[in-house]
């Protein structure tokens, strides 16, 4: 009971095994890996628009997370948590499908990757504000050496970053309200259960998203390749859901701080596959970047923080407990 008490509500706590949130975390950056490459790949030959491909998968994945919800007759959610799960929607269900979907419209897979490396770092720094943790000093430079790492190893592979384009500002945008999605989801997660997290989003997101989808329907009715379609389809249902049960799971599981920079080697598995699947080179400069990446994010996930700022017993009585894994 101590245990669980200690870990009440937003505390950055490590009293579980850190292994389980890093494999969870690990299974969820895998599933992400790939959204970069198939959504440049949905939206690059323009048979799909991006309005279509940002809404639509989000609409997909909400069937499915309704059809989940039903089956399991889960509870819905309490009080603050819809202020939770309605941030969770607005940053991982709207913000960052549309913002990137509009985005590699006009930059390639790889120089997405560039900036979308910074969101492990901005995750750590909005989950710190978020639960009042104080990670160590030593968390923070593996963090930060992460986030460089990551960035050149991106910008190498892409031929560097090189001026700012119109894109980046969409991209830049995509990172902030992910990682505040990322931040409180992975908070509410601790008490609501990391799948039902994500479904609540899509479904209360799902009306606004089915809205957007019939306008890019009658705007441009989607005309689709196999490979486009099957993209769009992994888009819907692994990206936006599956991959998002198993990362809000490590989330949970915690320190969030910590477990967020396991996202750090996401690069390294987009660029992989953007290789394989849009044929661009990979170099021995490429290989050594990823391993630098991976080291760091081996380091960030095993540093823990000393301490975290204790609520007043009034806060801390509010009888929320994390469910035991």
């Amino acid at each position: 009971m101590k245990l669980n008490s200690s870990a009440i509500a937003g505390h950055d706590t490590a009293v579980l095994p850190p292994l389980r949130g890093v494999t969870w975390g690990l299974l969820g950056v895998l599933a992400f890996s790939l959204t970069v490459p198939l959504t440049r790949v949905a939206v690059g030959a323009g048979n799909l628009s991006p309005l279509f491909v940002g809404s639509a998968r989000a609409v997909i994945a909400a069937l499915v997370a309704g059809a989940a919800l039903m089956i399991a007759r889960s509870p819905r959610p309490r009080g603050r948590q819809w202020g939770s799960i309605a941030i969770v929607a607005i940053g991982a269900v709207v913000g960052f499908p549309l913002l990137t979907s509009f985005a590699l419209t006009q930059t390639p897979a790889a120089h997405g990757a560039v900036v979308i490396a910074l969101l492990p770092a901005a995750t750590a720094v909005v989950s710190v504000v978020r639960t009042g943790a104080r990670p160590s000093a030593a968390f923070w430079w593996a963090a930060a050496a992460g986030a460089v790492a990551a960035v050149a190893f991106a910008a190498v592979s892409a031929g560097g970053v090189g001026a700012l384009q119109p894109a980046d500002g969409l991209l830049f945008g995509a990172v902030l309200v992910c990682a505040l999605a990322y931040a409180e989801g992975g908070v509410v997660s601790r008490d609501l259960g990391a799948w039902q997290t994500i479904s609540w989003a899509l479904v209360i997101a799902a009306p606004l998203m089915a809205a957007l989808s019939v306008g890019a329907i009658l705007a441009q009715p989607p005309k689709g390749t196999a490979v486009e379609w099957l993209s769009f389809a992994y888009l819907g249902v692994v990206s936006m859901f599956l991959g998002f049960v198993a990362w809000y799971r490590g989330l949970a599981l915690g320190p969030i701080a910590q477990i967020s920079q396991v996202q750090l080697v996401q690069p390294v598995l987009s660029i992989g596959w953007a290789a394989l699947l849009l044929r661009e080179e990979i170099t021995i400069l490429t290989l050594v970047g990823g391993l630098a990446v991976v080291a760091c994010a081996l380091l960030a996930v095993r540093t823990r923080g000393p301490a975290v700022r204790r609520r007043s017993r009034a806060s801390s009585a509010t009888g929320r407990r994390v469910p035991s894994p």
